[in-house]
């Protein structure tokens, strides 16, 4: 940064203007105003000349980029709370520190969790869908669009931790039982208040549960956590929601399940070769087996805005010489 009077920050995609305008005052902020995604080549050519890059979740940075990133790029402060899309271990051996954004989505995302828990089994995009001009709705019938009622299902969480355990205190309220699995067993005082039942063994939980919510983030350990295998654990009248990451689960695996009817329904907000949609989901959807959305449940104004800010406080803590707050590190990815 010798030179400057602000460090050169490169962002990749179009932030809130709120977001952009801070960042024009307390840096020289190279700007994406179109919003395209950046390649790989454009990539290589912003790692070369910044001294902070701010990728998002569409960016892939691998250990290749890294090694060749310039030696003025000193810190990549991710705009999200994964970075399961960056090398985090190449960055650390070149000196490249990493930051994200935890804690800000975790509400916005337990929205959109609980949605999904009650858009699949109550039939929700398939009932909107009917009265869409197409003439199939001819009013109110006691038999038609029948569903599944929630009050008082067995909610399996995978992944109780801050997006998992605000998901737990929103289906307790809608008379779900709360599950659980996860790596380390909750604080006394979290279990008593939701009444959670933890289970040790991810096999055990799965083949019980009505209801099976993802909310752990993605690791090389939880690639395809949810495994052909323990997917048909799974009750045949089982719903499975995920607003984690797509990879999380085998998505072929699924897909098999809801063509062969061994599956009641899923609900995705993620999916594992994104932005690419499998067709086969697509024809699902179509038949009222899944709801599809597209990766948006973090997708409010309030926490867009959150998000930068928390990219800035990274930035300046760092540019002055502290240690970032969210600072991520290899054994903590």
């Amino acid at each position: 940064m010798v030179g400057r009077k602000k460090p050169l920050v490169v962002i990749t995609r179009k932030l809130p203007d709120q977001v952009e305008t801070r960042m024009r005052e307390l840096f020289e902020a190279r700007l994406n105003l179109d919003d395209t995604p950046m390649s790989a080549a454009d990539l290589a050519t912003a790692m070369a000349e910044a001294d902070v890059l701010v990728p998002t979740v569409t960016d892939k940075i691998d250990a290749a980029l890294i090694a060749a990133a310039g030696d003025n790029l000193k810190l990549i402060a991710n705009y999200g709370n994964g970075v399961d899309h960056i090398d985090v271990a190449a960055a650390a051996k070149k000196g490249i520190a990493i930051t994200n954004t935890p804690g800000v989505l975790t509400e916005d995302t337990a929205d959109m969790t609980m949605a999904l828990i009650l858009a699949v089994p109550r039939r929700l995009a398939e009932g909107a869908t009917m009265l869409k001009g197409n003439g199939k709705w001819q009013g109110w019938s006691p038999t038609w669009m029948l569903g599944r009622r929630i009050w008082g299902k067995r909610l399996g969480i995978v992944g109780m931790g801050r997006i998992g355990t605000a998901v737990a205190r929103r289906a307790k309220a809608f008379g779900l039982s709360i599950h659980y699995h996860n790596r380390h067993r909750v604080l006394p005082s979290v279990e008593d208040s939701l009444e959670a039942t933890y289970w040790e063994s991810l096999d055990q939980m799965l083949a019980r549960m009505d209801i099976i919510s993802v909310n752990c983030p993605s690791t090389p350990a939880t690639f395809h956590l949810l495994s052909a295998r323990r997917l048909a654990l799974l009750q045949p009248s089982a719903y499975l929601v995920n607003t984690a990451r797509g990879d999380i689960i085998d998505e072929a695996a699924l897909i098999q399940l809801l063509q062969d009817g061994k599956l009641a329904g899923a609900g995705l907000d993620v999916f594992e070769h994104e932005p690419a949609v499998n067709p086969k989901l697509v024809k699902l959807a179509a038949k009222g087996k899944v709801v599809l959305l597209p990766h948006m449940g973090s997708a409010t104004i309030e926490g867009r805005i959150d998000m930068g800010e928390k990219v800035i406080i990274n930035i300046r803590a760092f540019t002055d010489g502290h240690r970032p707050p969210d600072r991520v590190l290899p054994n903590k990815v």
